[in-house]
């Protein structure tokens, strides 16, 4: 399929040549959302590490006699109902990593891309380069563009000043063709990617 080419002032200046394997996939929610869950889950650390009423220090001794106190009687000051007792269920590291094939994975970006493109939220730009590293410049190019929504500006290589500038804008997120990933594309409304960072998803998604 062929797709407009934008400059950074938002004029169209040619064409590119789209390869259907990677930019008209079937769109597969559920398989998006699958993979989804699964980079989610994988971020979570799971170090939190709270303490069970035999690992709190304290509480050997029985606090007072069984019977004769007109009380409830009590095994240990470090039960759960007790302050500074144990927690109940106490929460323990554990593992929330989830397994995903790499077909499903590139299958999944592919659908996520070619969603982004049927709903025309998908632009080409030539080339974007900034003279300073300015927050400034870089908004100017997506008033230029159209972009009113959060945004995920994909470049072929890592660029700094594209990077330190789109760091003061929230509704903005950068990334580059080697890290994307499922998650950024969902997450962001519009997608806007250089040429060059085109060609290198064709080279290893076609």
């Amino acid at each position: 399929m062929k797709h407009s080419v934008y400059d950074i002032k938002g004029q169209i200046v040619g064409d590119i040549e789209l390869n259907d394997g990677v930019f008209g996939a079937e769109y597969n929610e559920s398989l998006i959302h699958q993979v989804v869950v699964a980079q989610l889950a994988n971020k979570r650390q799971g170090t939190h590490s709270n303490l069970t009423r035999a690992e709190v220090r304290g509480g050997g001794r029985k606090p007072y006699r069984q019977k004769g106190t007109g009380r409830a009687r009590q095994g240990s000051i470090r039960a759960p109902q007790w302050t500074k007792g144990g927690i109940v269920f106490a929460k323990k590291p554990r593992d929330f990593s989830q397994k995903i094939n790499k077909q499903a994975k590139a299958a999944a970006l592919r659908s996520a891309l070619s969603g982004k493109i049927s709903d025309g939220n998908f632009i080409v730009l030539n080339e974007i380069k900034l003279a300073e590293a300015k927050t400034k410049e870089l908004a100017a190019i997506l008033k230029a563009l159209s972009v009113d929504k959060r945004a995920l500006l994909i470049t072929a290589e890592k660029d700094e000043s594209i990077i330190r500038a789109g760091n003061n804008l929230q509704s903005l997120a950068t990334t580059t063709a080697e890290l994307i990933n499922v998650y950024d594309l969902v997450a962001n409304a519009k997608c806007l990617i250089t040429a060059d960072a085109v060609k290198k998803l064709e080279e290893v998604y076609a």
